[in-house]
């Protein structure tokens, strides 16, 4: 099993929306990075776990949990022509993207980036480095255990 950090910005996909989904699940779309596709493409396992962070807004940070619940496929939305996420070099035979598909877990206490950042132990994480815009990154057991426990202590 691998653990990850998915970013979405709560104004496309926040986990209070997830939760509220059909079956809580969704294909993880939009990702227009080749290294982020590459990861839920080549890397990424059905009972995976990431953490769901919301990025792009006021309060940045892990707000809950999420399970990989499909192998990768092409995602959906390249194949839509009145959909911002349209990839007109996409062919069904040859697809760009590449996506999973993700259930809701649990919600977390939210853990902020200040407060990861306060955490030593944590600054090697891709998330917190100065100009990281990657929205998906892998990260250690250690690191998953540790962001847990953290969440818990915040209350």
């Amino acid at each position: 099993m691998k653990y990850w950090i998915m970013k979405s910005e709560p104004s496309e996909l926040s986990i209070d929306a997830l939760e509220k989904l059909p079956n809580k699940t969704i294909e993880w779309f939009g990702i227009r990075n080749y290294l982020a596709r590459n990861f839920m493409r080549n890397h990424m396992q059905i009972n995976d776990l990431a953490f769901f962070w919301h990025s792009s807004c006021k309060n940045p940070g892990i707000y809950g949990v999420v399970k990989v619940v499909t192998l990768a496929h092409p995602e959906t939305l390249q194949f839509i022509p009145s959909s911002e996420y349209y990839e007109s070099k996409s062919t069904l035979e040859n697809p760009r993207w590449w996506c999973v598909d993700v259930q809701f877990d649990k919600k977390l206490d939210y853990v902020s980036i200040t407060e990861l950042r306060c955490h030593k132990s944590l600054a090697h994480l891709k998330v917190l480095q100065k100009g990281n815009r990657l929205s998906i990154t892998e990260i250690t057991k250690e690191d998953w255990v540790y962001i847990n426990n953290l969440s818990q202590e915040i209350k």
